[in-house]
């Protein structure tokens, strides 16, 4: 048997998006911002500034991330061996509250399938046999997995197969809401595949444990306005799995430390992958595809996702799988 694994071409993305390591104590309150778009800025002759202005600059919501995080980020090409998806990006995440037990940990997040649309059976296939050879501890799956009921069990099917270590936990998108919710839970039953509505489960690993929790149908915030993340210690590291990234800003979601999300589809039809005319998100463009922070620093990551919903094309919004490798913060 030969496997084909994916080929580790990187290509020019963000990097180091946020380090507040090492910082004077008389600083330990500043956050600092995302240094990456310095790279194009020219060198002017120095000018005075009011002092206002430089505060302002260091405190713009989309920069800022809390204290004792990095973020860098990859993309890698996936093999023509694999149909239906075409990049992975993965994000190398440092944090303070990993525990040295999880420091390395692999993390997939699939969001978006909405089998069957540009997803076919291969790529199905391909899909899951993709997630089995990036050797992922556990998987998480953001939701919208179906175009129609009778696709539910094959889907559940094909996400149950990677059976990671740490196990498989599913946030439900509005698709699944909209129909065939008992298929899917019984399916998901059925494939161990745990269900987090508004319910946060824990991941172990050499003694040590993590938290992801979960939100229940997120358009609903009259019912689901309050995150299942309120009640946790801030001393946990804690994985917010939500389907779509307006959660994050809608509703305070205190204690997480990563927000995982889908729905955007990338924009899944962009002008060179800049700017996306239609979104489903009421943030515009904040939240459309990769890293961005909601207002409180916190980082919220937005998957382009694997298919499409309502024309059967993408144009500059590849489909991928996202994979999180967890490290330690060293002093």
């Amino acid at each position: 048997m030969v496997s084909y694994m994916p080929q580790q071409v990187m290509q020019a993305d963000t990097a180091l998006l946020a380090d507040t390591v090492g910082l004077p104590a008389s600083l330990s309150q500043l956050l600092t911002f995302d240094q990456t778009d310095l790279r194009n800025v020219r060198r002017r002759p120095a000018k005075k500034r009011p002092a206002k202005k430089k505060v302002e600059a260091t405190t713009q919501p989309h920069h800022i991330v809390q204290r004792g995080t990095k973020i860098a980020v990859k993309t890698i090409d996936v093999p023509s061996s694999y149909k239906g998806v075409s990049r992975i990006r993965q994000y190398d995440f440092t944090h303070r509250d990993v525990p040295a037990a999880f420091d390395g940990c692999r993390i997939a997040f699939v969001s978006d399938i909405h089998y069957k649309s540009l997803l076919k059976e291969q790529g199905l296939k391909d899909l899951s046999r993709l997630l089995i050879d990036q050797k992922v501890d556990a998987l998480l799956l953001g939701g919208d997995f179906h175009e129609g009921c009778q696709y539910v069990p094959p889907v559940m099917a094909a996400m149950g197969r990677v059976n990671p270590p740490l196990g498989i936990y599913a946030v439900l998108g509005n698709n699944d809401y909209d129909a065939c919710y008992d298929d899917i839970v019984r399916e998901m039953e059925r494939n161990n595949i745990h269900l987090l509505e508004h319910k946060v489960d824990t991941l172990k690993r050499g003694g040590s444990q993590i938290l992801v929790a979960g939100v229940r149908n997120p358009f609903r915030l009259k019912e689901n306005g309050k995150s299942p993340t309120l009640g946790l210690s801030p001393d946990d590291f804690v994985i917010l799995l939500v389907h779509t990234p307006d959660y994050a800003e809608d509703v305070p979601v205190t204690n997480s430390d990563l927000v995982l999300a889908g729905h955007t589809h990338g924009g899944q039809m962009t002008l060179f992958g800049r700017y996306a005319p239609v979104i489903n998100s009421h943030y515009g463009q904040r939240f459309v595809s990769g890293l961005a922070y909601n207002s409180k620093h916190i980082p919220v990551i937005t998957t382009n996702g694997i298919g499409t919903s309502k024309v059967a094309i993408r144009m500059f919004a590849p489909s991928e799988i996202m994979i999180i490798v967890l490290h330690q913060l060293k002093d």
